[in-house]
């Protein structure tokens, strides 16, 4: 069930006020899914708790990736102070908080409406921009760092999702999106055992045949205009019980793009 209040009404008005036969990414059934976990976003042991493990991993490679392509000096307290990043599928804000702590002004997108409430209740303090709203409806706005983090499995339309996304990072700026692979491996460990064995996602969350293959989402972000600059993988350490980045791109697998232009 989504959760009372004005987040059920919300999601249902964005989907009105779409124009009629507009071309979308959004995926009724997949919003649905998330709308009804939508209180437990802060949840350490709930539902997201996966996410909650994984991101400090992946904060650190947002970081650095940006840090790296705008030459930001390493150990600056505030190193991405003055730069402006959009979060696309931000859910409740697990990734936009950790970064606006880093300085960057911080626009969160999602089209749950329940998970834009959460991020809104939770971040007030931040100063994070919250919409209910998609990609392609964000009209001329450029951001120098757009964000797709475990998103693009999600969509309706992934070619039109990499388009609409491309078009919001300005010339110079970077892309930096997060997914998982289509592997025999991913459906064992990525899908079967994290859903159905392990209990580290719910059930229903993820459909392996729309996972996207490092090569496949290369080839989107060629025709989006983008250059490819690196793919990392993630590791889960049994022994450790942690995350880490490594050159496994089996399962999960992080990459950055810049657009080209600028200065």
């Amino acid at each position: 069930m989504a959760s009372e209040g004005a987040g059920d009404g919300l999601g249902r008005g964005w989907e009105l006020d779409r124009e009629m036969g507009a071309e979308s990414t959004v995926s009724g059934a997949e919003i649905g899914h998330f709308d009804a976990l939508a209180r437990q976003w802060w949840d350490e042991d709930g539902d997201f708790k996966a996410l909650h493990r994984i991101n400090p991993v992946r904060i650190q490679y947002i970081r650095d990736q940006i840090q790296a392509h705008f030459g930001i000096e390493v150990g600056a307290p505030k190193p991405l102070k003055g730069l402006s990043i959009l979060d696309i599928g931000c859910g409740g804000g697990l990734i936009a908080e950790p970064l606006a702590r880093l300085g960057a002004e911080v626009i969160g997108i999602d089209a749950s409406a329940d998970a834009i409430g959460i991020a809104r209740s939770h971040g007030a303090k931040l100063g994070i921009q919250y919409q209910n709203t998609a990609p392609e409806d964000l009209g001329g706005q450029r951001f120098d760092c757009v964000l797709s983090m475990e998103v693009i499995e999600h969509v309706e339309d992934t070619e039109l999702f990499m388009e609409a996304t491309a078009a919001l990072i300005r010339p110079g700026g970077l892309f930096v999106g997060a997914t998982l692979n289509r592997t025999l491996k991913s459906l064992a460990l990525g899908k079967i055992a994290a859903e159905y064995v392990l209990g580290w996602v719910p059930p229903g969350t993820h459909d392996w045949r729309k996972f996207v293959r490092p090569s496949e989402f290369a080839s989107l972000l060629r025709r989006a205009g983008l250059q490819v600059s690196d793919f990392t993988g993630i590791s889960f350490r049994a022994l450790e019980g942690d995350w880490t980045l490594s050159r496994d791109l089996g399962i999960n697998y992080m990459l950055a793009a810049a657009k080209p232009g600028g200065e």
